[in-house]
Formats: structure tokens, C-alpha cells, sequence
């Protein structure tokens, strides 16, 4: 456990997970799931996560959609309704429809909405985050007060730098480090990357996904020191969050090997950006309520 210096008293660091998903599992939508990952192909509520959570001292977490579709936020928003550990949702709408800001419209009703997610990953053109219409759709998240999760990986860092740089009032987040491979020790190409996105002062990034991009079996704490460098230095203590992408991180060695893989290295920073990395940068971007 974490602890924090308040004068002579001492209390447990708050922690907030911002990255995690729910799912009700169903082959063919959660296709992505394929025979390696059978350890996940089953249902993920939140009666599984929480006995994670009070074991790991997390008091709330951020909910993120996995599946593309607006019903799929809908599930989560009934989700959060029904637990208060649940501090807010990142779901999906179609940001390139011809009717996205009648849309958004109707989403900003939702508090606990906070931002939105396209699994720009997963999509043929590498390009895709920077088509006409799908910049239209970021261009009008500021004014509802939504943020935006960048799910990419190396090879999309050039492209989702340009978006950042389109939009500067809008609030961005990376995923999961943008995917380096760390199974195979390859840094050089995402580094560069990671430096310069984090030059625009509007992204943040999530110190999340590490060890399913590690080997599932065999990865170690140190494996990850690189990586970590990296990020620290290029975004600083002020944009940098912990998510443990589960139930994903099960795939690895589950919650408490995802939590580990960067607890020793954030315990060398100042109590203050310890605090920082572990909740109160989350609290910020999302605009969570204390």
C-alpha cells in the first residue's frame, strides 16, 4: 500500500484505476478475443473487480468501452448507475456521422460520461484518425467537455501527433504507452514517438496494457524500466495516470502483476507526483467528482 505524509499523520495513498472494461462475452462481438486469450473469454462484471480493487486499496475506476458500438456505452452507463465505485465512463460514439453533434448533445446529459473511444488500432488506414469527417467529430468533443482516448500503437504515434496538434483546447489521453513491443525489446521507433506527441501539452498518458505487451509468461518488473523512462520523461508527473486494463491484464498474470509492474518505479518519485500518478491526474482530465 502506498502511504502519504500529512504532517504527523499518515493515510493510504487514494488510488484511481483509469483504464478498465466490463463485458458481457459474446464470440462474435468480442471477435478480438481469439483462442490464445481463452483466460478472458467469459463474462467481466463489476461483483469480479471489486474484491481487485479493496485487496489493492483502488477506490474507483474508469470504465472503457471494448466494444464499438453506442449500446455498449449504454451498458456501462447502467453499470456506473449501479456502482458508485464506477467514477466515470469513456464509450463510443460514431464521431464521423453526419449527425455526431445531435449526438453529443444527447450524450452530455450522462455526468459520468466523460469521454469517448474509437479503436483507431484496429482500423486498415493507419491514417484513420485524420479523415475529414472523423476530425470533424473531435473538433466538437471541447464543447461538451468530453475527452478523448487514443488507442493506437507505434506505428500510428506520426498521425495521432498531427490530430493532437489540430485540436489544442481538446483533452487527449494515450492508451496503454501506445503499444511499444516490449516482448521483443523494440524502443527506438516508439520513443521518438512518444517524445513528440508529448510535446503538446494536451495529451496525457496512461501507464496501462504494459504487460500484455510483454511476455505473458515470463515478463519482469525491470522489463518494463525502459518503457517507464520514457514516458516519465517525456510527459512528466503531471500528465502521467495508472490503469490496469482488466480483465486484459488476466492474460499476464492479472490485476496484482499489472499494479506491480509499476508500483516499484513510482515509488522513487516525490510523494506529491505519486499522488498525482495515482488519482489526482485522473481526477483532473476526467473532471471526476471528489
Amino acid at each position: 500500500m502506498g502511504w502519504a505524509n500529512q504532517g504527523r499523520y499518515l493515510k493510504p495513498m487514494l488510488k484511481i484505476d483509469s483504464h478498465q472494461h466490463f463485458w458481457i462475452y459474446h464470440p462474435v462481438k468480442d471477435a478480438w478475443i481469439n483462442s490464445d486469450m481463452q483466460v478472458i473469454r467469459r463474462n467481466f462484471l463489476p461483483d469480479d473487480v471489486l474484491p481487485l480493487f479493496q485487496e489493492n486499496d483502488i477506490a474507483g475506476c474508469i470504465a472503457v468501452q471494448a466494444d464499438q458500438s453506442e449500446a455498449e456505452t449504454e451498458f456501462l452507463l447502467g453499470l456506473a448507475q449501479k456502482n458508485s465505485f464506477i467514477k466515470g465512463v469513456v464509450g463510443w460514439v460514431d464521431l464521423s456521422a453526419d449527425n455526431i453533434e445531435e449526438r453529443l448533445q444527447y450524450c452530455s446529459s450522462y455526468n459520468i460520461l466523460k469521454g469517448f473511444r474509437h479503436i483507431l488500432q484496429a482500423e486498415p488506414d493507419v491514417r484513420f484518425m485524420l479523415n475529414k469527417k472523423f476530425m470533424r467529430g473531435i473538433s466538437l468533443l471541447h464543447q461538451y467537455g468530453f475527452t478523448y482516448d487514443v488507442l493506437i500503437n507505434t506505428s500510428h504515434l506520426p498521425y495521432a501527433k498531427k490530430l493532437v496538434a489540430a485540436f489544442p483546447d481538446q483533452r487527449f489521453v494515450i492508451d496503454h504507452i501506445a503499444k511499444p513491443c516490449i516482448k521483443d525489446g523494440l524502443i527506438e521507433e516508439w520513443e521518438q514517438g512518444i517524445r513528440d506527441i508529448a510535446a503538446h501539452q494536451n495529451i496525457y498518458c496512461k501507464v496501462s496494457g504494459m504487460v500484455t505487451e510483454a511476455d505473458w509468461a515470463n515478463c519482469a518488473a525491470d522489463d518494463f524500466i525502459p518503457y517507464l523512462d520514457v514516458v516519465f520523461n517525456a510527459f512528466g508527473p503531471n500528465r502521467m495516470m495508472f490503469g490496469s486494463d482488466w480483465p486484459v491484464c488476466n492474460l499476464a498474470g492479472g490485476y496484482k502483476k499489472a499494479l506491480d509492474a509499476v508500483s516499484s518505479y513510482v515509488s522513487k518519485l516525490k510523494i506529491e507526483e505519486q499522488a498525482l500518478f495515482w488519482a489526482g491526474n485522473a481526477i483532473a482530465f476526467y473532471q471526476l467528482e471528489a
